[in-house]
């Protein structure tokens, strides 16, 4: 029998589909629980419990001395963690970082960064240590209070998850990217938490609404002022998904005859100061806020940024209204409670379910931590026992050491008067494991390596008082893991504690963003902030465009590059938009006041706007509210829009009349009459209503005229009992009175125009 090639290869075939597939979801499997999702019970990612766990078995407590952080980070990836050494250094570092971290796990010594967004020092450079909150997350780690699974290399054992003592996940927050998933969980007040996970174990059917109240929004370690209003909150908290908008924290500052300024001291989570200050200046340069005059950085440790106005007169509410708007002074946080549940199943909760699984992993911690030291208690009472025995027949037991060859298993055989403990009953009593009479192995090894200092009547009280208490002890843990209600009660007593540590009632706990009303941001207009003075706008052949102060004479000569010259030039003011009309059918728009100086050939038009290279400037003119304006094609296709549609918000201007392939943009004039005049390279004119064009905000258009062949050369709007007036080339005023013979309906093709008509049928 032959065998086929896979057998004799050893190789198997699949699809490249499946095969790709496959491993794909591995990758994905991977990136969401062990690399992108923290765990909702302690609120950690793998990295980061894998440095507290190295620096835990380093033994760098809160009150120790501190390690290069180049010596944990080499055990954390050693150990337990075999990705770089400079991602795990990174994650460290922003564990020890007090304006990241509301409440740091790790305790830093030496340059981890600032807030200006510089990076940390390198790690041969730093040192570090635990913090006490860090100490509160691996509390009762030794009391097999958590499972435990094998390294990446199967020589060591790291913890799954942490015991947590407060919920990490929410007082620190998290945010990771996974593949098709991410997360971002911003930080809270510890007191406010406790507070809510109290009310929770009080009422297990606390609303929604109701835990709101205990923890009305988060807490950023960089302060701020938080505005968002209260029904946004309660919905992103019930859906967990949601945002805030957070603001810096500012004062009016009086400096005396009527001077003031403002002081910012407090910015919003996750801006970098520095990129703030360049923002600023760069309002400033742009003059998106012209209220503004300079912004100044005097930050010590403490944050310190000065605004100053233009003028003592400036409302200052006003300035940093518009701030607000035009910076970073305000940012919005977003909320996506994306969390793996039991450290397996990635879901978004809410702030109710997230709670719900750290109290949840609270009471397996506490569970396991009981039958743990139920456990260590039985133990030492078989210990006590032995040695109660030993001390009743102390004579014997030395007898039998002295002179037996084996005397453990002499001291097992034997047999031992007993007495019941004086302080309990015999109800109460625990027999020990083997019958009545004879000595356990524990025991029996615990007798032997017993010291001689211990044979005194003392040691003997001590005992009995040591096993007394054991046994009281024992009795409440058994009594306790009978009943859920002296569970939860434990439960908030431990988390009573540590509030008292890290609660709202401490410096560090106190909450540091306030809360308040956003109020009305009164939006003014550009043009309300600038000074309204004349100016000439000239737009040369090349692009070039600049701003003349004062209406000067159009006719005059004006400089111009070699082989530039002049194209367009007309009067226009600082607060005026000026609209261009590219032949891509795109309008742009500029203020006034941002055009460069005449003093030089001005700048070109494509650096201020996104003019494409290959794009020609059709028409350039003053944007006037209300207005309506006719845009056409060179095949002839056109319609009318309003001045607000066609206004642009963005550099990249908005695209209004759709051209193809070969087509370009024609023109763009107002609308001034009630009759439309079109002409044709083909010298054919044709007048028809207004009133038969549509009015669009972004289209193709409709045909205006029939051209057999060429395009359109030129279109104007007139009043019809007016007739049409045009110049010749001696630049003599025509006048066309009647214009019945050229009347028709839209998209004819029109008559030959009169005559005296300019050669390069142009109306202008």
């Amino acid at each position: 029998m032959s065998s086929t090639p896979e057998e004799e290869t050893g190789l198997t075939s699949e699809s490249l589909t499946r095969a790709i597939g496959g491993r794909y979801l591995t990758y994905a499997l991977s990136t969401i629980m062990h690399r992108a999702l923290p765990d909702a019970r302690d609120g950690l990612k793998p990295v980061h419990r894998r440095i507290l766990y190295a620096m835990r078995e380093l033994r760098l407590g809160s009150n120790g001395g501190y390690r290069k952080s180049a010596k944990i980070t080499g055990d954390v990836m050693g150990n337990y963690h075999p990705h770089g050494d400079a991602a795990i250094y990174d994650a460290m570092a922003r564990l020890a970082q007090d304006f990241a971290m509301r409440y740091p796990l790790v305790d830093g010594q030496g340059n981890f960064g600032n807030i200006d967004g510089d990076n940390p020092a390198a790690a041969r450079y730093t040192e570090a240590r635990m913090a006490a909150t860090a100490e509160a997350l691996l509390e009762g780690l030794d009391e097999d209070s958590v499972d435990f699974r094998p390294n990446y290399d199967g020589t060591l054992r790291e913890p799954v998850v942490l015991p947590a003592a407060f919920p990490n996940l929410l007082a620190n927050g998290a945010s990771g990217i996974a593949v098709g998933m991410a997360t971002n969980i911003p930080p809270h007040n510890i007191g406010e938490l406790i507070a809510g996970s109290l009310a929770m174990i009080q009422d297990p059917d606390l609303s929604d609404d109701a835990l709101v109240e205990h923890i009305p929004g988060p807490d950023f370690p960089t302060g701020g002022v938080l505005v968002e209003d209260a029904a946004t909150i309660r919905e992103a908290y019930r859906t967990g998904r949601g945002g805030f908008r957070l603001r810096a924290k500012w004062e009016k500052e009086d400096l005396g005859r009527g001077n003031w300024q403002i002081v910012v001291t407090e910015i919003p989570y996750q801006v970098a100061k520095s990129k703030l200050i360049e923002k600023l200046a760069e309002v400033i340069q742009l003059k998106k806020v012209p209220l503004l005059a300079d912004v100044r950085d005097e930050s010590t440790e403490d944050v310190r940024i000065v605004l100053e106005p233009r003028a003592r007169t400036v409302d200052p509410e006003v300035l940093m209204g518009q701030l607000f708007r035009n910076s970073d002074l305000e940012v919005r946080i977003s909320l996506n409670m994306n969390v793996l549940i039991d450290g397996r199943t990635p879901k978004v909760c809410s702030l109710k379910e997230v709670l719900r699984a750290f109290l949840d992993h609270r009471r397996e911690v506490l569970l396991r931590r009981s039958r743990h030291r139920m456990e260590k208690i039985d133990h030492r009472l078989e210990v006590l026992e032995g040695f109660i025995i030993a001390f009743l027949n102390l004579d014997r037991v030395i007898d039998i050491i002295r002179y037996d060859n084996e005397p453990r298993a002499a001291l097992m055989r034997e047999e031992w008067a007993r007495t019941y403990p004086r302080a309990l009953t015999e109800k109460d009593y625990v027999p020990p494991p083997k019958g009545e009479g004879e000595l356990t192995e524990v025991q029996a090894e615990a007798i032997l390596n017993m010291r001689l200092r211990s044979l005194r009547r003392l040691e003997e009280m001590e005992l009995r008082r040591e096993r007394d208490e054991l046994m009281k002890e024992r009795a409440g843990l058994e009594a306790m893991l009978e009943s859920e209600r002296k569970q939860w009660r434990k439960i908030a007593e431990e988390l009573r504690k540590v509030a008292m540590f890290f609660g709202s009632e401490t410096p560090a706990g106190k909450r540091r963003t306030l809360l308040a009303e956003a109020g009305e941001v009164v939006a003014l207009p550009m043009e309300a902030m600038i000074d309204r003075e004349p100016i000439t706008v000239i737009l040369s052949r090349m692009g070039w465009v600049r701003a003349l102060k004062g209406h000067v004479n159009l006719e005059a000569e004006q400089k111009f590059k070699d082989g530039d010259g002049p194209r367009f030039a007309f009067h226009a003011e600082t607060t005026d938009k000026i609209m261009i009309f590219g032949d891509n059918g795109r309008f742009y728009s500029l203020l006034g006041a941002n055009l460069p100086g005449g003093r030089g050939m001005g700048e070109p038009l494509r650096l201020m706007v996104d003019l494409p290279n290959d794009c020609e400037i059709v028409d350039v003119r003053i944007w006037r509210a209300g207005e309506k304006l006719l845009v056409a094609s060179t095949a002839g296709d056109g319609f009318v829009v309003t001045a607000e549609d066609a206004l642009p918000q963005t550099r990249a201007g908005k695209a209004v009349l759709t051209v193809g392939d070969g087509v370009k943009a024609a023109l763009v004039r107002p609308i001034t009459g009630d009759h439309l005049a079109v002409v044709g390279e083909n010298r054919k004119l044709l007048v028809f209503p207004v009133s038969e064009l549509p009015e669009m905000a972004r289209g193709k258009g409709v045909k205006l005229q029939k051209y057999k062949d060429g395009g359109l050369s030129d279109a104007v709007t007139l009043t019809y009992s007016e007739g049409l007036k045009w110049k010749d080339p001696a630049g003599r005023t025509r006048h066309e009175p009647d214009l019945g013979e050229w009347l028709a309906k839209r998209s004819t093709a029109g008559r030959m125009a009169p005559r005296g008509f300019p050669q390069d049928n142009k109306f202008n």
